[in-house]
């Protein structure tokens, strides 16, 4: 469907034009060019490979942008070149549409104003008229999503007329991109210098589509990055005016692998129903097509009890034949027994330490699985104890905890006080990643603070991987920091790779639900 939304009247969808400081008043006569064809784009984030955000400026209605699925809020925006007058946006939404978004200009690229909001959106073609904005950059910024997916935009077109009569002439394109040197987190890279009718000023660097850093000379060291991982690079120059070349072809290099690694391992919690045994048979059968070093669990292993005659009928009979490599956690239903069923099951496994709760390592990683009811229920302060002498005690670069009771959580549980004493260790100890279960679903944050508030440089990263096999719970609203959030059965695929972590999700059929990372351990 095909809709042009005018000043004046709209049907299908709330249009409000937000007269701000970069709106000028513009003429009827106004010459309307499209400026947007092959400038250069800048997204919140991309779905994968092949959904780069310079789709929607390449003309062609058979490639497009996709943003990370799942997660508010995401953007997209275009660089002109130069100042604009624009007069008019036009939007080719693919089936992944925004239901309320915002177009917005800017200066400079970092400060923007609100030209015009929609709510209400029902995808199709938007064609937004009259705007009259003096603008360099546009941004469509959508904030609530029109299905399950993220946003995806087939084409994204700019129409106006450039003002004044300045410098409008971008630079070359920058040529023989090369990477120089690698390290275990560090990639050099060195290119011939763009030529320019005034004077290039700098260039630059992106990977994997977005950028990544700026330099006034022609080479860049990308630093801070996963071993072992292959990443795309591409350049492209700017002058003094602010014109931007095109980027240049794109090159893949890859840094040298960590000093342990990769090791793979399974994780999922919430298990074995006795009710939905297909649905924890499909789980384990995934565990077995990954093919894991080691499989941990997140409690609430065996349902409804917890005893040793329901581990025997059900949890053995599917994720039991990984029973010699897994290194388990409790959950509520254990306690149900006291954990008798799950001590006589797992054995020394559940006890390696002569405790319920226990660490170990694996190459640069130390992992702690603790017993979460008793801080849950207010009690366990030998265990936090534990677990700060414990994490005082370690050496590795990176520290990976799990247990059954999530901190943060999206889902009908909510956010728990009571898990604080045991995140709060991990948060001080500057822990990399923290997993849980309870709610039965999946999710993971960006990291958070000891009050769940998003700390990028000092926080946890939290991940709920209820999703083994019992009864799946969809009531989940994202909190703060949630990246991604999905309520299907399937195991966490984590990898772990010298000092650098990754993970999926991967459902019954083998279908990758979510991929993250690699992020490289503090």
């Amino acid at each position: 469907m095909k809709r042009r939304t005018p000043l004046a009247g709209v049907a299908v969808a709330a249009l409000v034009l937000l007269g701000q400081t970069l709106i000028s008043s513009g003429t009827a006569a106004q010459a309307e060019s499209l400026l947007s064809a092959g400038r250069p784009t800048t997204t919140s984030s991309i779905e994968g490979t092949g959904f780069e955000g310079g789709n929607v400026v390449d003309g062609s209605t058979t490639t497009r942008w996709a943003s990370e699925e799942g997660v508010d809020p995401q953007w997209i925006a275009v660089d002109l070149g130069g100042t604009a007058t624009v007069t008019k946006v036009k939007l080719n939404w693919e089936a992944a549409y925004a239901k309320t978004y915002k177009i917005q200009g800017s200066a400079d690229g970092r400060t923007w104003t609100d030209l015009k909001s929609v709510v209400g959106g029902d995808g199709g073609i938007d064609e937004h008229l009259g705007l009259n904005a003096s603008a360099r950059h546009i941004r469509v910024h959508g904030t609530a999503r029109g299905t399950t997916y993220g946003y995806s935009l087939w084409e994204l077109e700019i129409y106006g007329d450039f003002v004044g009569g300045g410098d409008t002439q971008a630079p070359t394109v920058p040529t023989g991109l090369a990477a120089t040197a690698t390290t275990v987190d560090s990639v050099t890279l060195r290119w011939t210098a763009s030529t320019d009718n005034i004077g290039v000023t700098g260039y630059e660097v992106l990977r994997d589509g977005n950028v990544v850093g700026t330099t006034a000379t022609t080479t860049y060291t990308d630093s801070g990055l996963a071993s072992g991982v292959e990443f795309g690079y591409s350049v492209r120059a700017r002058d003094a005016a602010g014109n931007v070349s095109a980027a240049s072809p794109l090159i893949r290099a890859a840094t040298q692998p960590g000093g342990t690694g990769p090791v793979t391992l399974a994780l999922a919690g919430d298990i074995a129903n006795p009710e939905l045994f297909s649905t924890h048979q499909g789980t384990a059968n995934q565990v077995a097509r990954i093919n894991p070093r080691y499989v941990l669990t997140v409690g609430d292993n065996q349902y409804h009890k917890g005893t040793i005659s329901e581990y025997r009928s059900h949890y053995d009979k599917t994720w039991g034949k990984f029973k010699s490599i897994t290194k388990p956690t409790t959950g509520n239903h254990e306690w149900d027994d006291q954990l008798r069923g799950y001590k006589e099951y797992f054995g020394a496994i559940a006890y390696p330490q002569g405790l319920p709760y226990y660490s170990y390592d694996i190459g640069d990683f130390h992992f702690v699985a603790m017993d979460s009811n008793p801080v849950y229920t207010g009690g366990g302060s030998e265990q936090v104890t534990w677990l700060r002498n414990d994490l005082a005690k370690n050496t590795k670069s990176c520290v990976i905890g799990y247990w059954h009771h999530p901190r943060f959580n999206s889902g009908n549980s909510g956010d728990k006080k009571q898990m604080a004493p045991l995140w709060n260790e991990m948060a001080a100890a500057k822990a990399d990643m923290v997993i849980a279960g309870h709610d039965h679903h999946y999710e993971r944050t960006k990291p958070l603070d000891v009050n769940g508030h998003v700390d990028e440089a000092n926080g946890v990263r939290s991940v709920i991987a209820g999703i083994g096999g019992d009864y799946l719970y969809s009531d989940y609203r994202a909190r703060e920091g949630v990246e991604k959030i999905l309520a299907k059965h399937g195991v966490m695929k984590l990898m772990l790779n010298g000092k650098s972590y990754s993970w999926e999700i991967h459902d019954t059929n083998g279908n990758v639900l979510d991929k993250a990372g690699p992020y490289t351990c503090r």
